[in-house]
């Protein structure tokens, strides 16, 4: 009888499969991600190493010794007080106690200050609150501590923003009306961001997370690269991370441009040279879970995408682990086995800068 291993399907499923069928199901991964974005595939050298490391019987795994990379922080301390649906653990505290449990007992290499709603839009009415706890939490830690949140251009879209909402206006027609209300929502989110950095770095700060660029499409890393760039302008040694929502970029809009590149349509090595143009010191390329395939299927996809964009980035690149991304399971709280295999596989193969 063949021997099985302990694997994973996207959504955390339990499930069993041969040593012949892991390779069948990374080199389906891998064939799709080099199909899509026309990138080479992986080695037989490669493909053997994730073998490897798939079917290492351990339930945790870890880097090779002198491969250790450093570790960037999103959402902040919302893993501690926030609730298990948003991977938090409930527990009552302050974002200064969550900032300095993660420096002091986490080992963490940065950390993050984030507002509950965890985007641009809802900080400003409360960025007097923020600038304070920014200080606060300056005074009190080492590591560098940004401050994080998302672009989130949809909060700009009716009911919650003064714009209308460009899916309305497609399903009447009205495309121009559309690409219209998303340029305005784009101006106003490039201004909201800058304005709110200045504030926080008056505060301390050390720099800014854009999390999940590009979730409300082109738009959203339009506001987002013109943000970027402006604050390097402005804060010359600022420390930006440039972290994207999703390996394809939604041409929601289809025209937008930065640097001359149409931005629809792009795929992590082609967003990685923009985000750095623009003026990031590290780029989050991303690859989304596919729920229904196995975690060998969405590994070997992943790395595939994310080797590429290492490639083709002139600065660091930092890949999102999370929840769905990364060959991460969907679920609120990702499985170590999943986890640890994932990040030592983006590490040793893909070559990423940081996790």
């Amino acid at each position: 009888m063949a021997t099985e291993y302990k694997l994973r399907m996207g959504d955390g499923k339990r499930i069993f499969m041969t040593k012949e069928q892991i390779i069948a199901d990374l080199k389906a991964g891998m064939a799709d991600a080099a199909d899509l974005g026309e990138i080479p595939d992986l080695s037989e050298d490669e493909l053997d190493k994730l073998v490897d490391i798939i079917t290492i019987p351990s339930r945790m795994v870890g880097v090779e010794q002198g491969m250790e990379v450093p570790v960037t922080h999103d959402i902040g301390t919302i893993r501690i007080d926030g609730d298990q649906g948003n991977s938090g653990v409930g527990i009552p505290s302050s974002r200064l106690v969550g900032a300095m449990m993660h420096e002091r007992a986490f080992g963490a290499d940065t950390m993050e200050l984030g507002h509950i709603d965890y985007s641009y839009k809802p900080v400003k009415p409360v960025i007097s609150q923020e600038q304070q706890t920014m200080e606060v939490c300056q005074q009190n830690m080492i590591v560098p501590l940004l401050y994080g949140a998302m672009p989130n251009m949809g909060l700009y879209y009716t009911p919650d923003g003064p714009f209308e909402n460009p899916g309305d206006l497609m399903k009447a027609f009205k495309i121009k009306e559309a690409q219209e209300s998303m340029e305005h929502s784009a101006e106003h989110l490039t201004r909201d961001t800058v304005w709110i950095m200045q504030k926080l770095m008056s505060s301390g700060a050390d720099g800014v997370n854009f999390d999940t660029i590009g979730a409300a499409g082109d738009g959203d890393m339009y506001a987002s690269l013109h943000a970027i760039e402006a604050l390097r302008k402005q804060f010359p040694d600022i420390y930006i991370e440039a972290g994207m929502a999703g390996e394809l970029l939604l041409g929601l809009h289809g025209e937008m441009e930065y640097d001359g590149t149409v931005l629809a349509g792009l795929w992590p090595h082609q967003q990685a040279p923009l985000a750095a143009k623009a003026g990031a010191n590290i780029f989050g390329p991303v690859c989304n879970t596919n729920t229904s395939k196995s975690s060998a299927w969405n590994l070997g996809r992943a790395v595939t995408f994310i080797k590429a964009a290492v490639k083709a980035s002139p600065i660091p690149c930092h890949v999102n682990m999370g929840m769905g991304v990364g060959s991460i399971p969907m679920f609120e709280t990702p499985t170590i086995d999943a986890v640890s295999r994932a990040s030592k596989a983006m590490v040793e193969v893909a070559g990423v800068d940081g996790i």
